[in-house]
């Protein structure tokens, strides 16, 4: 079994980016270094007082230290890391280009009054979820141990249990709606005979180039044209010695 230390060394470079910049922005709170009006989605002061970091910093904070910041965290940490090591492999650029296409997707769904959010990180991270499970629409998993269910469902079961536990639906919501438009730009309508309109831009390959970290290469990914494609994804295969699914229980037993 690999030490953390291990574990973390071997995490691709956006995943792991993103999730460190997650936890020292929550911890950097709990120390009092900043508040959180400093770095919240404010349109008002966006536009009218030119704080434009507000549109970047605020997908950094993913709540207090708890539980369900716990979460949020491991779904990076999976679901992140499965996309970054599987499908976008050795395609990093390719990868960091989603992540900034997600996040603009939900700036612009933040404008409309009834979606608005002060941290727009839990739609980013569910905007993970949605496009892992469309990546991996076969794999097993189980919640709490309790219902086993197929990924491409795992979304809808998430959301359901945010009605049950009365958090609000608008950031899972808005985090499948970005992943959606990705996922129908990219995979499903080049599948469907179309044009892909969503290339990655020059500027994120010279982004990457400069800071040298990942791939700047487009592996060529087998897409499959079968019948039901729209359901099964690319049907990338997770990497299990035992060929199980993942279980949410692992969470706790780890």
């Amino acid at each position: 079994m690999s030490s953390p230390a291990e574990f973390y060394k071997s995490l691709p470079p956006v995943t792991k980016a993103y999730g460190t910049i997650c936890v020292v922005a929550t911890a950097a709170f709990h120390l009092g270094l900043y508040r959180l009006e400093h770095i919240a989605l404010i349109h008002k002061l966006v536009f009218s007082d030119f704080q434009v970091w507000r549109l970047l910093t605020n997908f950094f904070f993913l709540g207090n230290f708890s539980l369900n910041f716990g979460i949020r965290l491991f779904m990076i940490a999976r679901y992140g890391v499965q996309l970054e090591k599987g499908p976008f492999e050795r395609r990093t650029v390719d990868f960091l280009w989603m992540m900034i296409f997600g996040a603009l997707s939900l700036l612009a769904l933040s404008a409309i009054p009834m979606l608005r959010s002060a941290f727009l990180g839990v739609s980013l991270v569910f905007m993970l979820l949605y496009i892992w499970s469309r990546e991996f629409p076969n794999a097993q998993v189980s919640i709490y141990g309790l219902v086993a269910l197929k990924a491409f469902y795992l979304p809808w079961a998430m959301l359901a249990l945010d009605v049950i536990f009365g958090s609000p639906l608008g950031p899972d919501l808005m985090g499948i709606i970005a992943g959606h438009i990705y996922y129908f730009l990219t995979v499903l309508h080049p599948l469907a005979g179309g044009r892909n309109i969503l290339a990655t831009p020059t500027w994120v390959h010279k982004l990457v180039a400069r800071g040298r970290f990942g791939y700047l290469t487009n592996a060529h990914v087998q897409q499959d044209r079968a019948a039901s494609v729209a359901f099964r994804g690319r049907s990338y295969q997770l990497n299990s010695s035992n060929g199980q699914g993942f279980s949410f229980r692992r969470l706790w037993l780890s």
